[in-house]
């Protein structure tokens, strides 16, 4: 109840400091990713909007209105807020992690490895885009670039589930059932939801 009061009481700080003044696109930011929180997400649309009328070149607005995007089911408009916040801002790594996101959600898997090996030139630890282009390199079937990729992610988090599980499906797919059961058993001991089809294939391999 306490944490509940303190959003709302944040929120209307925000509202207050919007009102003092209505030009400041920072403002207009800190109410909408209040307003997020909440899953306000329509209000919070129009404060982000009025975020970039105010500072067109905050990149971090565009991937927020991507994300309410995302949570519509609108690939296509998060593709375009995101491929803006990389416009605005030069080397803007989280933009370029979601295009990578978002083109492989729509199968263009050479789009997305573009767009992923630029987010982790301009941030070699984005753990997130690290992980995303290794499953790209699955998906085009490169399993020991895919696999270079995943143990790269867990030198930035040894704990990292989603590499476990690439992992283990990269070994499974090359055939080192030991590997792929060690990996599965990792991500599963971090609350990954490892497909029950690939567990139960490591599970008939190991002991086959």
């Amino acid at each position: 109840m306490a944490q509940a009061r303190n959003v709302h009481e944040y929120i209307e700080k925000q509202r207050e400091a919007v009102a003092g003044n209505p030009e400041c696109g920072t403002s207009h930011y800190n109410l909408a990713t209040a307003l997020l929180g909440l899953r306000k997400f329509d209000e919070a649309e129009m404060e982000l909007k009025e975020a970039i009328r105010c500072s067109p070149t905050l990149a971090e607005a565009y991937v927020q209105l991507g994300g309410i995007c995302l949570q519509r089911g609108d690939l296509e408009g998060c593709l375009a807020y995101n491929q803006q916040s990389v416009k605005v801002r030069a080397g803007f790594f989280e933009g370029y992690g979601n295009i990578g996101f978002v083109q492989l959600q729509k199968g263009n898997i050479d789009e997305a490895i573009y767009a992923l090996e630029k987010a982790i030139r301009f941030n070699p630890n984005f753990i997130q885009a690290i992980a995303t282009l290794a499953n790209a390199y699955l998906m085009k079937g490169d399993v020991d670039k895919s696999i270079e990729l995943n143990r790269k992610a867990l030198d930035v988090d040894p704990e990292f589930p989603f590499a476990h599980n690439n992992l283990a499906i990269s070994y499974l797919e090359k055939g080192e059932y030991a590997l792929a059961g060690k990996h599965c058993e990792k991500a599963v001991e971090q609350g990954y939801e490892v497909a029950p089809e690939i567990r139960k294939e490591i599970e008939t391999r190991k002991n086959g």
